[in-house]
């Protein structure tokens, strides 16, 4: 039964090599580190990153994202006062001649829409009188008429006086 109550020795390289010296040495520091080593993880572990495989996806150009506030973030370069007016003023300055080419657009297309709108009524001006007018004073002659003569009958506001 006493065997079973002791632990088992551990084989190490320098028991198989024969290097007596340095295994005496072990013993005595084994018992004294290892409380200590359970404690305190290795050092070499815990600063080298574990490489990342090829990713399941297939995406390989993707990098692993980043929590935003562990981004490092850096100021611009601060710009004096007479900078930024001189700079406000700029902005100013091409915002106008924006507004100024935008209002010329708009006042030409509005041109270019009464200038149609004139030629149209010129047009139509000229040619009602250019139409060839003849008046009808006998109206049993439109009873004698056919259809296709009736069709181009129009019937005009005679009280009108040309120019």
């Amino acid at each position: 039964m006493s065997a079973k109550n002791e632990t088992p020795k551990v084989i190490r390289m320098e028991d198989i090599l024969g290097d007596t010296k340095n295994a005496n040495k072990n013993e005595e520091n084994d018992t004294k580190t290892t409380t200590t080593k359970q404690k305190q993880k290795p050092k070499a572990v815990q600063s080298v990153p574990i490489p990342k495989g090829k990713p399941k996806s297939g995406r390989v150009w993707k990098s692993e994202k980043k929590k935003f506030s562990s981004i490092i973030k850096t100021r611009g370069l601060k710009s004096s006062f007479e900078k930024k007016q001189a700079l406000r003023e700029k902005l100013q300055k091409i915002k106008e001649a924006s507004r100024e080419r935008i209002a010329q657009k708009k006042e030409e297309a509005e041109m270019k829409k009464q200038r149609r709108r004139d030629n149209l009524k010129k047009q139509e001006e000229n040619r009602k009188k250019s139409e060839i007018v003849q008046v009808i004073t006998n109206t049993k002659k439109l009873k004698n008429m056919k259809r296709k003569q009736l069709r181009y009958i129009e019937k005009r506001d005679t009280t009108v006086v040309s120019k």
